[in-house]
């Protein structure tokens, strides 16, 4: 299995910014895609912005120009940084990753894991 833990969330005026971390620990043998999503109260989980292991990244439209993803594979942490934040920002956002795991003796490929989510409120 795998844990991710995530940090950095928190209260923030418009304008400003804040770093999430998400660090991934367990029986990890390789990890593959890293993601940040975001569910406003009410709404639908939506992707923020995912990256490859070889940093190739993505970004929902409404966040482009604002937040940077990147990952740290050494220490199997990915991270967001967000900038210019606005009260529309304000939701729970969870770290994903996709990963080959050991289990015993044994690989099993592709798996997809989440973290709990950590509050981001923007006020204005």
């Amino acid at each position: 299995q795998v844990q991710l833990v995530e940090s950095g969330g928190g209260l923030v005026q418009a304008g400003g910014s804040l770093r999430l971390s998400c660090a991934a620990s367990g029986s990890i043998f390789n990890i593959n895609d890293m993601g940040w999503y975001r569910q406003p109260p009410g709404k639908q989980r939506d992707l923020v912005a995912r990256i490859t292991s070889g940093g190739s990244t993505t970004y929902a439209d409404f966040v482009k120009g604002r937040f940077t993803i990147s990952r740290d594979n050494a220490n199997n942490t990915v991270y967001l940084q967000m900038n210019s934040l606005k009260p529309e920002d304000t939701a729970v956002y969870y770290c994903n990753c996709n990963a080959d795991v050991r289990a015993g003796p044994a690989v099993l490929y592709g798996w997809n894991y989440w973290g709990q989510g950590t509050q981001v409120t923007v006020s204005s």
